[in-house]
């Protein structure tokens, strides 16, 4: 955590010490840099034997968590978003920022283009990890690969100089933020409990709770889980939570559009700190990328507490 924070704040600086200079070559960077990073998470899941050889039996289970919880969140935090500006308050207008390219956001076929370009680095990656030996996944490979794209986020917030007089004009009711995400997910989560067999691995409220819980941080949710609640939830907590950071990376865009900006955040969960955090910023636009890092910081924070509290009930 405090690497990734000095990361960016070196990025920072060097997008301060190079003000004034049009760094065009940077948001090219960082599209790479995610593709590398969806070819590799695909390696891993590919190249897991437990989620590999679970995906046809807990994958519909993980996918109605997914698709419960995720809904939940954009209701809670469009909720807020409505609330804050019926309210007259003080918040920037969403959308891309002011130096990308106009044709980024200016229809559906380019958000989906761009999406079916993800998707198509993470099955080639899964495809990949079929044939690799599960101790040479490459995790730090994408360590490595994840601070570069801290990097050059860091550069593109120091480097704008706007920047700081819109993040002045947020409002600060814009914290309870993820308050809204636990509170969207979790009852998300709670209310998809029911729908699950008694053979199922999520056997109860309490079961859906703790998947729920991981907020997208599928590593560390999914190793608390296996080891407090056993390796079937634990697989369903995996890809329960990879599907929602990939959701995040496809289609924060149209959530962005339909929902506002504060949902576009919300859905990313713990992931809005580090790895979704371009897409995001370029959805909702960059006065929203502190929000994004708080957001993200609060839900990784809690990340470890509630996945341990639901797993001992």
């Amino acid at each position: 955590m405090l690497i990734i924070f000095a990361v960016i704040l070196g990025g920072i600086l060097t997008g301060r010490l190079l003000l004034g200079r049009r760094l065009a070559f940077v948001q090219p960077l960082i599209t790479g840099i995610i593709w590398t990073l969806l070819f590799l998470l695909g390696v891993e899941v590919g190249s897991d034997p437990a989620v590999a050889g679970g995906l046809a039996t807990l994958g519909v289970t993980a996918l109605g968590l997914f698709a419960f919880s995720v809904a939940g969140s954009i209701l809670t935090s469009w909720g807020l978003w409505l609330w804050i500006r019926r309210r007259g308050l003080s918040v920037p207008a969403s959308g891309p920022a002011d130096d990308e390219t106009p044709q980024a956001a200016s229809s559906l076929w380019q958000t989906l283009k761009g999406s079916l370009v993800i998707v198509a680095f993470f099955a080639v990656g899964c495809l990949a990890g079929l044939w690799t030996e599960p101790d040479m996944q490459g995790s730090s490979l994408s360590t490595w690969v994840l601070y570069a794209l801290m990097f050059c986020v860091g550069v593109t917030l120091g480097n704008d100089r706007t920047l700081a007089g819109r993040v002045r004009r947020l409002d600060r009711r814009l914290a309870l933020l993820p308050v809204a995400t636990a509170v969207g997910t979790l009852g998300g989560a709670a209310l998809a409990a029911p729908f699950f067999g008694a053979d199922s691995a999520v056997t109860s409220a309490v079961d859906s709770l703790a998947v729920g819980a991981g907020f997208g941080y599928y590593s560390l949710s999914s190793i608390f889980i296996a080891d407090l609640r056993g390796a079937e939830l634990a697989t369903v907590a995996l890809l329960c939570n990879i599907l929602r950071e990939l959701f995040t990376l496809l289609a924060a865009p149209l959530v962005a559009r339909w929902f506002g900006p504060l949902a576009a955040v919300s859905i990313g969960g713990a992931t809005t700190f580090d790895t979704t955090l371009p897409v995001i910023t370029r959805a909702a636009g960059r006065p929203y990328a502190v929000v994004s890092i708080f957001h993200g910081c609060v839900m990784d924070f809690s990340v470890p507490f509630l996945v341990t509290f639901f797993c001992t009930l």
